[in-house]
């Protein structure tokens, strides 16, 4: 199972949910639901004395909770309670609550809008176009991030056209393009922002987005024409692409006197930008 996390909101309330690529389904955490439907403030008390009920019945049910791993309260990935959407349906018939129908509602419409955007990739730029607005990212930075996507997306499809699998191999070679132009591991470059569980790249400023990009587009372009045969090629290929931001880094410091790595992440820019915005 290929999965990813996301956060959903019903009527302002956070449900976790995990997309899962190979079935095409979304996976609800059922304490979140409950939480939302019964607006109870032990919603794993009530889903716990609900599941023995389930069970007791010997109902279908009881059989298909499945456990995931979804952002616990502490930051952390923990396993949780979930179902798709559809034995989600099934679920609520069991939750008395005068939310229940708009629930099902909205979970219905969730799933038809990523059923769209596999259909149509421009709905996907467009609802990451949403989110970031949400989040008060500026209309420059979301420009330069869906651009930073769309490159980042063309340099995994030539690393799976060669047979690289997702994972360790792209996570390897992808800290041997930060630490080559940047000087810091994935982990080091999070650290260094105060970063937890963020996407780093979520947090780059312009300058640091504008040379990853030119990183993994050079990577990307040289990996074309050399045509990699084994992972060790992979390895000196991205050290090349990684090298070309170096320079271009070190060359745009040098005419600036100002360092290009900034420990500054999403939240410290945002709050700087609004303070400016108000004097």
């Amino acid at each position: 199972m290929v999965q990813k996390n996301a956060i959903k909101l019903f009527e302002e309330k956070k449900i976790r949910t995990v997309w899962d690529d190979e079935t095409e389904e979304w996976y609800f955490s059922i304490i979140d639901v409950i939480e939302v439907l019964t607006e109870t403030d032990r919603p794993r008390k009530y889903w716990n004395d609900l599941k023995s009920k389930l069970i007791k019945e010997g109902s279908e049910l009881s059989e298909k909770i499945g456990q995931l791993k979804m952002p616990a309260l502490d930051g952390k990935m923990r396993l949780t309670d979930a179902m798709n959407t559809q034995q989600m349906f099934r679920l609520i018939q069991s939750i008395p609550s005068p939310k229940a129908e708009p629930f099902k509602l909205w979970m219905a419409q969730v799933a038809k809008e990523r059923l769209d955007q596999l259909q149509d990739p421009e709905l996907s730029i467009e609802q990451a176009m949403t989110d970031y607005k949400r989040h008060g990212y500026s209309d420059n930075w979301i420009n330069q991030r869906l651009k930073s996507i769309e490159i980042r997306k063309e340099l995994t499809d030539e690393w799976k056209k060669h047979g690289l699998r997702e994972g360790v191999q792209f996570a390897t070679l992808t800290d041997i393009i930060y630490q080559t132009w940047a000087g810091k591991t994935a982990k080091e470059y999070k650290k260094f922002k105060g970063l937890k569980k963020e996407n780093l790249r979520d947090n780059m400023t312009n300058k640091e987005l504008v040379l990853n990009m030119l990183a993994e587009l050079s990577t990307k372009e040289i990996s074309e024409v050399n045509n990699p045969e084994d992972f060790d090629d992979h390895i000196d290929i991205a050290r090349q692409g990684g090298n070309i931001a170096k320079h271009a880094r070190l060359e745009l410091e040098q005419k600036t006197g100002k360092k290009v790595i900034s420990p500054l992440n999403a939240k410290s820019v945002l709050q700087i930008e609004k303070k400016e915005k108000s004097k």
